[in-house]
């Protein structure tokens, strides 16, 4: 925690294979006058491994039970949650358990669902799916330098493709493998529609992970929600593009500020 006692908070969740240290380029800009918050996910970074229990942790309703409980334990109220990929959803269901902690989402490269369902583009199909998990079971080493730098989607910054490489091996392979399914099958395309509070879509105009297309869904299944495409590439703009992310952080919260 960095900021001041008396501050907003602000609590920052990091998605699949990453902690919080992935935030260290856009959390720092807010603590002057905010109160934020950082945490691992238990199975990821400096957290406590024997406290994953994979029957509690057989869906993201485990994890945002996890948040409720730190901000219930810090007493956090008219918090802005900030949750990257998988944690966007992980925010979603702990908002709508537990509204009255909350003063606004931002979701960062969110997904409510990545297997196609008829109408619905959530950009991989039950195959494509079964063979990402069938690929991260069988060598999760390999899978991680392959996928890594594919999903942060800036070639021209290797740097940031080796870091996320090295973020994901840095994740227990089994736990990985657990959440990675999790993740991936989960569905919250009707927990959308029982958010309440004011929400923030960020939105990269190229991501492998989550198209526009996802991004634009989860807008307008977001009451009242904002969308904002940042002119960036890949599905981690808090690193690739931090500046943008922070700025337009900054301005959703000037908004809730004065409205």
């Amino acid at each position: 925690m960095t900021g001041p006692e008396g501050g907003r908070p602000l609590v920052f969740s990091h998605g699949f294979g990453c902690d919080q240290n992935m935030w260290r380029l856009v959390a720092p800009a807010f603590a002057a006058d905010h109160r934020v918050v950082l945490f691992d996910h238990v199975g990821a970074g400096r957290s406590d491994l024997s406290a994953w229990d994979p029957e509690r942790y057989s869906s993201l309703e485990g994890y945002a039970a996890d948040v409720l409980e730190i901000m219930a334990e810090l007493d956090l109220r008219d918090a802005v949650f900030v949750g990257h990929s998988v944690s966007a959803m992980i925010g979603v269901l702990a908002s709508v358990a537990d509204p009255s902690r909350f003063g606004g989402l931002v979701l960062v490269g969110p997904s409510p669902r990545y297997v196609d369902d008829g109408d619905y583009r959530g950009g991989f199909s039950a195959a494509d799916i079964e063979e990402l998990l069938d690929s991260l079971d069988s060598n999760y080493l390999g899978w991680s330098a392959a996928m890594a730098p594919a999903i942060m989607g800036v070639p021209e910054r290797p740097e940031l493709g080796q870091e996320l490489t090295e973020s994901f091996c840095r994740t227990d392979p089994a736990i990985a493998r657990h959440f990675a399914r999790v993740t991936f099958l989960s569905d919250n395309r009707d927990d959308l529609a029982a958010v309440t509070v004011p929400s923030l879509v960020l939105q990269c105009r190229e991501d492998i992970i989550a198209a526009p297309a996802v991004g634009e869904f989860v807008h307008r299944r977001l009451r009242g929600s904002e969308l904002v495409l940042l002119d960036a590439t890949g599905h981690c703009p808090h690193l690739s593009a931090p500046e943008q992310t922070t700025a337009a952080i900054a301005e959703f919260l000037r908004r809730r500020s004065s409205s």
